[in-house]
């Protein structure tokens, strides 16, 4: 039937990528707002900037090596003339740097794809062209090369209101405006399904300019019907056979693949983040599987999938949704391999999966949990990566220990152990094994009192001065009893970034210590509590930290998730964060996206030449209707970014960047 939907409300799958639903994590763990109030006291926070971290004496000698000239100096590790923020229908980039479009939703992939027509659209050409939602990108070199390579990008999910023509309509109902939204065909359906996943695709700099090879040997889409393999503590387990698969060992398909990481092998792994939204219909109130799923807001039915496709309706495969919410790696050296989802590594809503090799050889993943009030955790395998045989590597991800973090007020973090019969992980609290452990992470973590966080998003080891930076985009439910004068932020619109140091500089360690590099807003607003350092331009502040990149340099590049005409002024982008010596904590605007759109990636070539981003739903945004007294959609976009063609729809895209003439960015 149709749905009649307030024009001050966001689409459905807007407001599932918002992930502003009812809170799911019921439990009394200490949020971090709680612990960051008692940390900080009100004169320590009046100082303004941070200045040099508590942590600094810890910090690895591995620092020294970090953009040594600009801190020898006292000042900015980044040289670029800062760009103006603001908001409009196009993209920006610093002066002295072209920002060029390489890949849009649609675009060929394969020799014999086909030319991309939005009006008429079906599954069997979206699989062979670059799917919607670009959101992970990853560069995996070509012969080592910095100037050839496989480009991997996550396709997250998809706006069907930008998508297809005629499905929505503006109609008068008792005086007010209010938007029609058609169900989606079956066909329409299939393309969605079709224009998720990942995509792996080889690229080439020619003159100076990225370039896609059409007909690269390992060029390959993955979508939301690609056959994969459960494997790990989890495969075979009773509680993911389905109808389809009763022998509980092959899930088709990924979804909602938010960020994601690049491994020290040369595999893509993929995070299944939002996988509530996909699924719908009702269980029991007694199933077995009712309380698992709550605690991940399942089903929330922001998809029609199941109107089609009985897999994603829990009533009719209640065990469907246990099969999603992984880790999923992809040997990109052959694209007619399975992916396989990596249950070691915990079911939870994944946002990336960024690893580093540590000091004995074992590899670390840090991981967020994108939800309001959950967690952060940490995957170390049990094996040792082997530079010199790549095979040896290919199922590290099997055997490991994953642990969830407890931020104390003293400045201290503890990585406690999510592993079956130690503490309250136990018979006598409904866990029969390890499987059952891993399927409800979210129950285990909240069962060991972990810290309740802000939104964690990406989560980078940095390996040039052995820290790991942590992305909290913001907690809207924080209440104003949960904070104190220390931490006003209570309706956290701004978020923070907590910078980590593990004890020894060893990432596999179970103690370490943190600090808060920024509390993110507007500096000029006072009751904002925004600590960017006095030599941050009104240009230069940001909030939503979302997605993060370290550079070769060790420098962090921070991108955005929510900022817009009524949050801040100013569109997503992509802003340079200084985290050493007198600059530590000043931010300057590298580049920024159109009307709507999320900065995603980023992500930069080893030579530090390029930075790839992703540009993510372009003229989506409830915030139309202020900003300019109309929705945005298919026939009445708020930008027809990046073609600016009457006959083409709005395109999420990977732009390039580089700098004119040559050389490394911002350097």
């Amino acid at each position: 039937m149709t749905e009649h939907r307030s024009p001050d409300t966001r689409f459905r799958t807007s407001l599932l990528e918002e992930n502003d639903g009812p809170a799911t994590n019921l439990t009394d763990n200490r949020t971090m707002g709680e612990i960051i109030a008692a940390r900080f006291s009100r004169r320590g926070f009046l100082k303004g900037s941070l200045a040099v971290s508590a942590i600094a004496a810890t910090v690895s000698p591995l620092a020294l090596i970090t953009a040594d000239n600009a801190r020898a100096g006292g000042g900015s590790a980044f040289t670029f003339d800062e760009l103006e923020a603001g908001i409009d229908d196009k993209h920006h980039v610093a002066p002295g740097y072209d920002a060029d479009v390489l890949l849009r939703w649609g675009d060929p992939l394969f020799a014999d794809s086909p030319e991309f027509d939005p009006t008429k659209q079906s599954a069997e050409a979206q699989a062979k062209l670059f799917g919607y939602n670009n959101d992970y990108v990853g560069y995996i070199p070509i012969d080592g090369s910095a100037e050839h390579g496989l480009l991997v990008v996550n396709h997250e999910y998809t706006n069907s209101h930008l998508m297809f023509p005629g499905i929505v309509k503006v109609v008068e109902k008792d005086g007010k405006k209010e938007l029609e939204v058609a169900p989606l065909s079956k066909d329409q359906v299939d393309v969605e399904m079709a224009a998720h996943g990942g995509t792996v695709v080889e690229i080439r700099k020619v003159s100076g300019k990225w370039q896609v090879v059409r007909d690269g040997k390992l060029n390959r889409r993955i979508t939301s019907n690609t056959e994969m393999a459960l494997s790990g503590p989890v495969a075979g387990h009773d509680r993911v056979k389905t109808s389809a698969d009763p022998t509980g060992t092959k899930a088709i398909g990924t979804v909602n693949n938010c960020a994601g990481g690049v491994t020290p092998w040369g595999t893509y792994v993929m995070a299944e983040e939002n996988i509530h939204g996909y699924f719908s219909g009702e269980l029991p109130a007694d199933h077995a599987e009712a309380a698992n799923y709550k605690r991940l807001g399942i089903p929330e039915g922001a998809y029609e999938w199941a109107a089609h496709y009985d897999r994603f309706d829990i009533g009719k495969e209640p065990n469907e949704p246990n099969r999603f919410g992984w880790i999923v790696e992809v040997d990109v050296n052959d694209p007619t391999s399975v992916p396989r989802k990596r249950t070691a590594m915990g079911r939870f809503k994944h946002e990336g999966a960024e690893s580093i090799v540590a000091k004995d050889g074992r590899v670390v993943f840090y991981l967020g949990d994108d939800e309001r009030f959950d967690y952060v955790y940490k995957f170390v395998t049990a094996g040792k990566f082997n530079a010199e045989d790549r095979a040896a590597n290919m199922d590290l991800l099997d055997d490991g220990t994953l642990y969830v973090a407890k931020f104390a007020e003293d400045g201290s973090i503890e990585w406690l152990p999510i592993v079956f019969g130690q503490g309250p992980l136990t018979a006598e609290n409904g866990f029969a094994s390890q499987a059952d452990v891993l399927i409800e992470t979210r129950r285990a973590a909240d069962l060991l009192g972990a810290t309740k966080m802000d939104r964690p998003e990406d989560v980078q080891p940095n390996a040039a001065n052995g820290k790991v930076y942590l992305m909290l985009t913001n907690n809207s439910k924080r209440k104003a009893d949960q904070v104190d004068a220390a931490n006003p932020r209570a309706e956290n619109a701004f978020g923070h970034i907590i910078e980590i140091v593990e004890d020894g500089g060893d990432f596999t360690a179970a103690k370490g210590k943190w600090e808060v590099l920024l509390k993110c807003g507007d500096p000029s607003v006072a009751e904002v509590g925004a600590t960017f350092s006095t030599a941050t331009t009104a240009n230069g502040w940001f909030g939503m930290p979302d997605n993060c990149a370290i550079d070769t340099a060790g420098r962090l590049w921070v991108s955005t998730d929510g900022q817009g005409p009524k949050a801040t002024g100013r569109t997503d982008g992509l802003w340079a964060v200084d985290t050493e010596g007198e600059a530590r904590a000043t931010s300057k605007l590298f580049f920024r996206v159109p009307i709507g759109a999320e900065m995603c990636g980023p992500l930069f070539t080893p030579d530090d030449q390029t930075a790839f981003v992703a540009v993510q739903h372009p003229a989506d945004g409830g915030e139309d209707w202020e900003a300019f007294g109309r929705p945005s959609y298919y026939e009445d976009l708020s930008t027809r970014w990046p073609d600016f063609r009457p006959d083409m729809p709005v395109r999420p895209s990977v732009v390039a960047i580089t700098k004119q003439g040559g050389g490394k960015i911002a350097v």
